[in-house]
C-alpha cells in the first residue's frame, strides 16, 4: 500500500462505509484511498460519547500513521459524538495539517435544498438521534425547518447479520419510518451508513413524494467540491488509484456483506487498534 502521505482515508465502525467509499471511488478514481472498519466493536450507536470519541480517535490516529491526509468519518454516529473534539482538540495538537471531515454535514446541506414544506425527518442510530446533530445542522442553516427523529436501533444489526432482504427487516423499516410519515414529511435522511444498503425498500415505502437523502452521493459530491477549495491539501494527494480495505475483525460476513456494499469484490485485511 503507499506509505507515503497523500492517502484519504475513510473510517466506519463497520462495513456500511463502503457504500460512502464507492461513490467517492466513483467520482474521483484517481486518488489512493484506505479504509477502516472497526468491525470488532461495532456498533457504536449504542455506546457513550465518551467511548465513541475513544474509538473514533483510535482509528483516525491509526489511518493517519499509515499516511493519510484527509479522513471522511464515514460513520453517522463517530460524526455527531466525536467529529468536533477532533477537529478542534486532536488535529490541532497532533496533525495541525490533516483533516478529517463527516457525513453528516453534507447531508444536512442536502436535506435543506430539498425540502419543500421545511419537514424533514431523519431515521438513524439511537447515537445519533440522541445527539440531535441532525437538528442542530439542519436548523444552523435554516432555522425554520421541523426536523422530526426516530432511532431505528434494530436496522444496523439486521443488516450486519445479512438480514437485509429478509421479511423481519421490513417490518422493523415500516415500523421506525412510520411515526415519521405522520408528520407529513417530504424529505427523509438514511441518518446511518449501513442504511444505503436498504434505499430501494425504504423508497418503496414513504413512496415517490418524499426525497430520500442517502449519503454516498452526496458525501462524495461535497469532497469533490472540498477538494476544488482546498488546493494545497488537494496537492498532497497522491493519484495512483490505489484501494487497501483493512478491519479490526475479519469475517466471511464482512467479506461478503462488504462486497456487496462496495459493489465488487474487496480483499480485507485484519489489523489491531490497540
Amino acid at each position: 500500500m503507499p506509505t507515503k502521505d497523500g492517502v484519504i482515508g475513510v473510517f466506519d465502525s463497520g462495513f456500511g462505509g463502503l457504500s460512502i467509499l464507492k461513490e467517492i471511488v466513483r467520482s474521483l478514481p484517481q486518488y489512493d484511498y484506505l479504509y477502516l472498519g472497526d468491525t470488532a466493536r461495532t456498533p457504536y450507536g449504542t455506546r457513550s460519547q465518551e467511548v465513541i470519541y475513544q474509538f473514533t480517535e483510535q482509528s483516525v490516529d491509526f489511518l493517519f500513521k499509515r499516511g493519510c491526509r484527509l479522513i471522511i468519518l464515514a460513520c453517522n454516529t463517530a460524526s455527531s459524538e466525536a467529529l468536533a473534539k477532533i477537529q478542534q482538540d486532536y488535529l490541532p495538537k497532533h496533525y495541525f495539517d490533516c483533516r478529517v471531515l463527516g457525513v453528516l454535514i453534507p447531508a444536512a446541506e442536502q436535506a435543506v435544498a430539498k425540502t419543500k414544506n421545511n419537514r424533514v425527518g431523519v431515521i438513524a442510530t439511537s447515537g445519533a438521534v440522541n445527539s440531535l446533530a441532525f437538528i442542530r445542522e439542519i436548523k444552523k442553516i435554516k432555522p425554520s425547518i421541523q426536523v422530526f427523529q426516530n432511532p431505528a436501533p434494530l436496522l444496523v444489526p439486521l443488516v450486519e447479520e445479512g438480514e437485509h432482504n429478509s421479511p423481519m427487516i421490513d417490518l422493523a423499516i415500516a415500523k421506525y419510518l412510520k411515526p415519521l410519515l405522520q408528520k407529513n414529511i417530504d424529505t427523509l435522511v438514511l441518518g446511518c451508513t449501513h442504511y444505503g444498503i436498504l434505499e430501494k425498500k425504504i423508497k418503496q415505502i414513504v413512496g415517490s413524494k418524499i426525497a430520500v437523502i442517502s449519503e454516498g452521493k452526496v458525501v462524495a459530491k461535497k469532497l469533490a467540491d472540498y477538494l476544488s477549495r482546498h488546493p494545497l491539501i488537494e496537492q498532497q494527494l497522491s493519484r495512483n488509484g490505489h484501494l487497501e480495505f483493512l478491519t479490526t475483525d475479519l469475517t466471511d460476513k464482512f467479506q461478503k456483506l462488504g462486497s456487496q456494499f462496495f459493489g465488487s469484490d474487496i480483499k480485507p485485511r485484519t489489523i489491531q487498534l490497540y
